[in-house]
């Protein structure tokens, strides 16, 4: 069983006060710490996880700079065979539809039966580079998945679907499946365990070496162009209510009746 993952290194924002860029054109990033996708995470975690039960080898993939190279050492760490690093200077600024091109290229460089990926990306939240990649490749796909059971030439996914419901597929491989969190629990990977992946040789690749021509990839090439971010306006203050208890008992009851929640 041969398995690529597609990861991406994203900004942490959990924790952080977001400022936008003056223009509008995304967020400021210089004081957010960083790190691998969440998604993904759980992604690489299944990927190993099948490899041990099955056998074959896991590679991860990014479309990044140098500073990513620590996010896919991380997968490394964690148990993937093989890394490859798809230079992201042609790259700049590319869409969903971009990115999937760059991914249907590392694809074409190796014999996979599986291409699993996170369900979305923590800074744009788009979902969408895994369907439009299998479409790219003429594959099936399944999104949001929740678990995954390989069957000689097929695999079984349960998806997650609205309202709590879940929806059970089988589908033929090879296919490209993306990852919700909570199938699994990923592993935890140590400082050692980094370091012994240190010197592990990871190839970076140009558009050229993944078969794009350069009018391909980059921001002029883009099928989604973004207009400007903005911070939601804030909603109405809270308002202090002060008394003594049957006062304020009071005035929770009128304010209450006024939005219609009691007759």
């Amino acid at each position: 069983m041969e398995i690529l993952v597609c990861v991406k290194k994203v900004p942490d924002t959990a924790d952080a006060e977001v400022v936008l860029k003056a223009d509008g054109t995304g967020i400021r990033e210089d004081d957010l710490a960083s790190g691998i996708n969440e998604w993904d995470n759980y992604a690489v975690e299944e990927a190993i996880r099948i490899k041990e039960t099955h056998g074959g080898t896991v590679t991860v993939a990014t479309i990044g700079s140098a500073d990513s190279e620590d996010v896919l050492r991380r997968c490394l760490a964690m148990g993937a065979d093989n890394a490859i690093m798809i230079d992201d200077a042609s790259f700049k600024g590319a869409d969903p539809y971009g990115i999937a091109r760059g991914l249907r290229g590392a694809v074409g460089k190796g014999s996979y039966d599986l291409v699993l990926a996170g369900a979305q990306a923590g800074d744009d939240g788009f979902a969408m580079v895994g369907p439009v990649l299998a479409g790219y490749l003429g594959w099936p796909h399944a999104t949001l998945v929740t678990s995954v059971l390989l069957e000689g030439k097929t695999v079984k996914v349960t998806r997650e679907l609205e309202g709590g419901l879940e929806e059970m597929l089988r589908i033929e491989l090879p296919a490209v499946l993306t990852i919700q969190t909570g199938i699994n629990e990923p592993r935890y990977v140590s400082i050692m365990g980094i370091r012994k992946v240190r010197a592990k040789e990871i190839p970076v690749l140009d558009h050229a070496a993944i078969g794009l021509a350069p009018g391909e990839t980059g921001a002029d090439a883009n099928l989604i162009r973004l207009g400007a971010l903005a911070v939601p306006p804030a909603g109405k203050k809270a308002e202090m209510i002060k008394g003594t208890p049957a006062e304020i008992a009071r005035k929770i009851l009128e304010i209450v009746k006024e939005r219609g929640g009691v007759a």
